[in-house]
């Protein structure tokens, strides 16, 4: 905010410096007012710029959908409990009170109304001997599955990490636009201020004076288009990362390998960086360190061992054939072991009873059995699911094939892309160039009277639409080389 009044009241004093008179003056005072408008306003304390992998890490740890997935992970767990408790001896307790009232059989073998009550007790257990195998089955099945949960999960991670890394790219291009933007402008005032003075001398007229403030105008709204733009790209991803406002929030930009110095010192010295006042920092076209791009079959190669979705569909595979093993474990028999203990309390109305403990103590009882389950037939029941298991098993093995040829096609995409980005950044370099060398010629041309306003200003157009165009291409390109890393399990980075 210092940085703005002090340019304003810069504007103010050279507007009074001169005559009210002098359109000069005036214009001069209100082009430093838009270039100050144009120029970020350094901050007294200036916020923390997120890395990628910072907001990757943030993501991952804040997600919703990944805490819905870690859920699923503890489910699974839950389930895989169950399995292994099942070999546990159960136990139960039970009590019984029973009344009865009517005519009944008495001791002496005859029949009279009598009311008669009974109270039992019982404590029972049961041990699984043999279970046709279906225990050790399930122990192995929840096993698989909770391990394909966790591949899930880490499935779900690697998807927001790449949706971050798309959306932190499209802050950088976003804010390069807008750099863009902004020395756009600081042109189109250094010539307003040009013309007007060309005005003031008789050399131009107004006419020409009020198509290039028209072009201001238009660069004007191109900076707010692009800050604007900018401004969404951040909420984007500030929504990723779950944060309750997109305030304050800032990126780093990558650092390139090296750096194209722009021919033309004109040019250089024409366009300011908005971000950085000194000679070195003025261009912004560079280039990268051109890496040979691996095959397709080489990164599947790499990836078929790495990626946690090609992890997730083997292991389904696998539980499979135990969900047939228990199907199949229908057709063998079962043996338990029991046990229990028991008592009861019996009286009789008309007729004289011991005690309730004296009962208690007498008809205490013990238990011990075998239980031996075969089964004959059950109505084709376990034919049927043995068949059902192994349509699961056909239909996990085209999941997994599916999901391998997913991956396959998803490499091929971004080898394509990187070929392409890395021709469209070459390309790039060599149009940023050219266009920055013609620029230099018209603007020699018309600063000597050869060439007309439109001409010079479709020259500047062409020239930061290249260098856009260049800022797109190098984005494009890191973004790409960083996919095809990642999909051969390096961390995700710029």
């Amino acid at each position: 905010m210092k940085h703005l009044i002090t340019s304003i009241v810069r504007a103010w004093r050279l507007s009074r410096r001169f005559s009210a008179a002098t359109p000069r003056a005036l214009v001069a005072a209100f082009v430093l007012s838009v270039v100050a408008l144009s120029q970020p306003l350094p901050a007294l304390a200036q916020p923390h710029a997120w890395s990628l992998r910072e907001c990757c890490d943030y993501a991952v740890a804040h997600s919703l959908a990944i805490k819905q997935q870690e859920n699923q992970c503890r489910q699974q767990e839950l389930q895989l409990s169950n399995a292994k408790n099942s070999r546990l001896p159960d136990l139960s307790g039970s009590v019984g009170q029973n009344f009865s009232f009517g005519r009944g059989l008495t001791a002496d073998n005859t029949y009279s109304n009598t009311n008669t009550s009974s109270t039992s007790f019982s404590v029972g257990t049961s041990i699984p001997l043999f279970t046709g195998f279906q225990i050790p089955n399930q122990i192995k099945l929840a096993s698989l599955n909770l391990e394909a949960a966790t591949a899930d999960l880490e499935k779900a991670k690697n998807d927001i990490r790449m949706q971050v890394a798309q959306a932190y790219v499209q802050i950088l291009y976003n804010m390069e636009i807008a750099d863009v933007a902004r020395r756009q402008i600081a042109i189109d005032s250094a010539q307003v201020v040009r013309i007007a003075a060309l005005v003031d001398n008789g050399k131009a007229s107004g006419a020409q004076l009020s198509q290039q403030r028209a072009t201001l105008a238009g660069s004007l709204l191109t900076a707010t288009q692009a800050d604007n733009n900018l401004a969404l790209a951040i909420l984007t991803l500030s929504q990723l990362l779950e944060l309750p406002s997109p305030d304050g929030f800032t990126v780093v930009k990558p650092v390139v390998s090296e750096e194209l110095k722009v021919k033309s010192e004109e040019f250089a010295t024409a366009i300011p960086s908005a971000t950085n006042g000194t000679a070195a920092a003025n261009s912004s076209l560079f280039t990268l360190h051109s890496s040979p791009i691996p095959t397709p079959d080489a990164i599947y190669a790499e990836a078929l061992g790495l990626k946690p979705e090609i992890v997730a569909q083997q292991l389904r595979l696998k539980a499979s054939g135990h969900s047939i093993a228990i199907a199949r474990a229908g057709y063998m028999p079962t043996l338990s072991l029991s046990g229990g203990l028991g008592s009861n309390y019996y009286t009789t109305s008309k007729f004289p009873s011991d005690g309730f403990s004296t009962q208690m103590k007498n008809n205490f009882s013990q238990y011990v059995g075998l239980n031996l389950n075969i089964p004959i037939f059950n109505r084709f029941n376990t034919r049927n699911s043995i068949r059902s298991a192994k349509l699961d098993q056909a239909n996990q093995q085209l999941a997994l094939d599916n999901t391998k040829k997913t991956l396959y096609k998803e490499i091929q995409q971004v080898c394509l892309n990187a070929a392409a980005a890395q021709a469209k950044y070459e390309s790039s370099i060599a149009a940023a160039q050219s266009s920055a060398d013609a620029f230099t010629l018209m603007k020699a041309k018309y600063e000597n009277g050869k060439a007309t306003i439109t001409e010079f200003n479709e020259a500047k157009n062409a020239t930061l639409r290249a260098e856009s165009d260049l800022v797109q291409a190098r984005y494009e390109l890191l973004y790409q080389h960083a996919l095809i890393q990642f999909y051969r399990g390096r961390e995700l980075d710029l």
